[in-house]
């Protein structure tokens, strides 16, 4: 295993402390490294959290600040956050508005969550993820994974309570902007815990997972690798099939890496992705390219796809300021 580490067990620490060094005007840690909150909080606004296991920045800590998280709370490495974590996060980000807690579904993650809402005092609300359409809704307990769509919700709630809606709309927005997303990724590689420090699956030379989760589970299945452009069809098939977005609709097209595919592999598929979706009618307003929602080292991406109305792409155009994601005047 070679990492730019110093001991497994200080990586999180370490990598907290230096983020909000480098993110100083953004961002600070609270007590014990529990939670990453926004420098400066809006008064009357309905906070946002959300968090999960690290190893997928800059999810969730990236994108606390102006416009999207007020906080965001970072477990061990593809480990949930703890019930105190998310309970010290929300009381240092309140202002008496209530919360609204976003969370991708995975059976911890939403365990911990549910337990922190019913230990804290105020108005909480809770919104799922769960746009990943690699598996069935029946293949897990939980249903289908939060994955890449999460930072949809997050950015399209996160300009919203900007503008001061309350905690009921809020919440309604998020779940709907949750039905109308859909996500599926392939992996060409694992990617290895530094914990274990063995790759968490083994890919042949000549292999890929298509439907592969954030954290390495496995998807649909194991296949030989083929070219981007096959590829591009095989995660964008299911994607329109599942959402089947209203003709003339338009929508917003994430490529998302997952931390280890350079940048020019990210908007070939941009293009391959593009080519498909055209011949099936589909209609892209906005782009987003890059390493988002990312599982530590390994190569290959998704892509997500989420239906808008006017109002939301006026929720994507808003301005938003976090270490992760900016544009506009925020």
């Amino acid at each position: 295993m070679k990492k730019l580490i110093n001991a497994p067990e200080t990586v999180l620490a370490e990598s907290l402390d230096g983020f909000a060094l480098a993110h100083a005007n953004l961002v600070e840690l609270g007590e014990e490294r529990k939670f990453v909150r926004r420098k400066q909080l809006t008064p009357g606004k309905v906070a946002l959290i959300s968090g999960g296991g690290s190893g997928h920045e800059p999810l969730h800590a990236g994108f606390v600040g102006r416009g999207m998280l007020d906080a965001a709370c970072p477990g061990q490495i593809f480990t949930s956050p703890t019930p105190d974590q998310i309970v010290a996060a929300m009381q240092s980000v309140d202002s008496g508005a209530g919360s609204v807690l976003i969370v991708k579904n995975y059976e911890g993650d939403v365990m911990n969550f549910d337990m922190a809402a019913e230990m804290a005092e105020g108005n909480v609300r809770t919104v799922i993820v769960d746009d990943d359409v690699a598996v069935d809704r029946s293949t897990y307990s939980t249903g289908r994974r939060g994955v890449a769509g999460t930072l949809i919700v997050e950015k399209l709630v996160g300009a919203a309570a900007e503008q001061g809606r309350d905690i009921e709309r809020l919440a309604a927005l998020g779940k709907a902007v949750n039905s109308r997303t859909r996500s599926m990724g392939v992996a060409l590689t694992s990617c290895t815990v530094p914990a274990a420090g063995t790759p968490t699956f083994v890919l042949g030379e000549n292999e890929m997972e298509l439907g592969v989760g954030i954290h390495g589970e496995p998807g649909r299945r194991r296949v030989k690798l083929d070219r981007a452009d096959a590829i591009a069809e095989d995660l964008v098939a299911p994607i329109v099939e599942d959402l089947a977005p209203g003709n003339g609709r338009e929508c917003i097209l994430l490529i998302n890496g997952f931390g280890g595919t350079p940048l020019s592999e990210l908007y070939l598929m941009v293009n391959a992705a593009m080519t498909r979706l055209r011949a099936r009618g589909v209609r892209v307003a906005r782009f987003l390219t890059g390493n988002y929602v990312t599982s530590l080292e390994m190569a290959g991406c998704s892509i997500t796809l989420t239906e808008l109305n006017d109002d939301w792409l006026s929720l994507w155009d808003a301005p938003v300021h976090t270490p992760a994601l900016h544009w506009g005047q925020a």
